[in-house]
């Protein structure tokens, strides 16, 4: 049966560790901290957890005046935001020099002088100077504040009320509206093995005691097991799906 939402996540984990045949002494309100610690873990280093977008935000009056501008929640990470402005690639005046080497360029195309490499060589050679001499955006990413600052252009005036940044970003796959998350194979497995540990943990107190029929509890050997688990998973998710961290800023 396919695990399409929070609710059947923790039915699923609960079967998996033995339920209904043997009652896993775990409290519901700890089935829900255990579920968030796992998203948590599964949001910060799976690929499948994030997807990449474009942010597009209009600068306000206060942004300007604040010199940062407020990204939603559920942005994680930046990996770059584009130049706000470039002498080479944005103008279009007929003295421009960006103008008339683009005149040249297909002037010598068509006479066959040039060709497309000569025209991607040329193209490369504008984005070296633009860099060279307008460099990029110097910006910090505060995640838990929600804010990205931009220094220096709000206060130059290269930025004013009106003009639009673009960010790349990886934001949260919902899982209201992305149901497929839930039956993840690795976040099913945490799951289990996050409840799991808090089973022997609550059973560690009784460690020892001995119920009828001579039945002795051994919590010990259920926390230990989840250890090993938890352990394990977590090297997997780091060697196998985590995308590499110098992509991210933030």
């Amino acid at each position: 049966m396919a695990v399409t939402s929070r609710e059947l996540l923790k039915e699923y984990c609960l079967r998996k560790l033995g339920e209904p045949v043997i009652e896993v002494n775990v409290d519901p309100d700890q089935l829900d901290d255990r579920v968030d610690e796992a998203l948590q873990k599964y949001r910060e280093f799976h690929a499948d957890a994030t997807t990449r977008v474009f942010f597009k935000h209009q600068m306000t009056a206060d942004d300007i005046t604040n010199g940062y501008i407020t990204i939603p929640s559920n942005i994680i990470f930046l990996s770059r935001m584009f130049a706000l402005s470039s002498s080479f690639q944005s103008s279009r005046k007929f003295f421009d020099i960006k103008y008339q080497m683009m005149l040249n360029d297909i002037a010598d195309m068509h006479n066959y002088i040039g060709d497309l490499a000569y025209y991607e060589q040329m193209q490369q050679y504008l984005s070296l100077l633009d860099m060279k001499l307008n460099g990029a955006p110097i910006t910090t990413f505060s995640r838990r504040q929600n804010r990205l600052y931009i220094h220096g252009d709000t206060v130059d005036g290269d930025l004013v009320e009106g003009d639009y940044v673009v960010v790349e970003a990886y934001e949260i796959v919902d899982g209201n509206t992305y149901s497929s998350i839930w039956d993840d194979m690795w976040l099913k497995k945490y799951t289990a093995a996050l409840i799991k540990r808090q089973w022997g943990t609550n059973l560690l107190k009784f460690e020892g005691m001995q119920l009828p029929g001579g039945v002795t509890l051994n919590g010990r050997q259920l926390y230990e097991d989840a250890i090993q688990e938890i352990e394990r998973l977590e090297e997997e998710l780091r060697l196998t799906f985590e995308i590499p961290p110098d992509m991210f800023v933030g």
